[in-house]
């Protein structure tokens, strides 16, 4: 246990000591997070989970874009205006962790952001962001801004070739004719189909929901070839009731869930089920 905390701190600290230099932002991304941190901070006794749900709420209604972090060369971007699934989540989480800090700033949010969405929370080209998301929940178990709980909520292995982005790389512009990429990716991709993954079947997910807290951020993971996870929320209890929150591609803007997860997941053929991780 004590080697595990001494090289998770030692990552966070190369990673925050080897912050993004420059970062993508506009100013309305700065007004927002002004408007939320506020909230947040008068919060600050909730746990960081409480918070991630205090933080999507604030964020609810902004537009679904895709595709907003795809510039060249890599760089942090900062985009509070508009968000997919994925940007949600580590929105939410970067929010409440910064606003559990003793001085929250912009500049700590940043950190937070780059230390959630990177390999080890460094930038180093394209292929060192977190683009399959059950790296990301294993990668930000390491650097304890999670808690990857699928293993010990359900014993179920996940056992997948992943191999998408390197077998369909012209669905990538920055991999697209660009050898180095695709071999990178694909180094990753056979690192994380070696990895003990876990996951909740759908058919386990109703027996199982009680183990699930407000906050937590899940994965759907999915029966497409060479795919580990399609879609990304943040679950929401109303009463007994498992819902989430997410940026829906088809609402075209972040929304809390009418449907159950559960009636969410039975009712899409390529869904299988989550994999699950609690804010820290």
């Amino acid at each position: 246990m004590k080697t595990r905390i001494i090289g998770s701190v030692a990552v966070i600290l190369f990673a925050f000591l080897n912050a993004a230099a420059t970062y993508h932002e506009n100013k309305e991304d700065k007004v927002i997070y002004d408007r939320i941190i506020s909230e947040l901070q008068a919060n600050t006794d909730k746990t960081t989970a409480e918070l991630v749900i205090k933080a999507g709420e604030l964020l609810m209604n902004t537009p679904y874009v895709a595709h907003t972090l795809e510039t060249q060369p890599e760089q942090l971007i900062i985009n509070l205006r508009e968000l997919d699934c994925t940007t949600f989540a580590e929105n939410c989480l970067a929010l409440a962790r910064t606003a559990k800090t003793k001085k929250p700033s912009f500049k700590i949010f940043t950190n937070e952001l780059q230390l959630i969405r990177y390999r080890d929370g460094v930038i180093d080209g394209y292929p060192s962001r977190l683009h399959y998301f059950s790296e990301w929940i294993l990668d930000n178990d390491k650097k304890q801004t999670v808690k990857s709980l699928s293993n010990s909520i359900s014993d179920i292995k996940f056992t997948k070739n992943i191999n998408f982005m390197s077998h369909h790389p012209d669905s990538y512009k920055p991999l697209k004719n660009n050898a180095v990429f695709i071999e990178a990716i694909s180094k990753q991709e056979s690192n994380l189909s070696n990895n003990e993954l876990y996951y909740i079947p759908t058919e386990k997910l109703e027996s199982l929901k009680h183990k699930i807290k407000n906050g937590d951020i899940f994965g759907i993971t999915t029966n497409v070839d060479g795919l580990d996870i399609t879609h990304v929320g943040i679950a929401v209890f109303k009463g007994d009731e498992l819902h989430f929150m997410h940026a829906s591609s088809k609402a075209e803007k972040v929304i809390l869930s009418e449907e159950t997860l559960y009636d969410y997941l039975a009712n899409r053929k390529s869904a299988t089920g989550i994999m699950i991780a609690r804010p820290l």
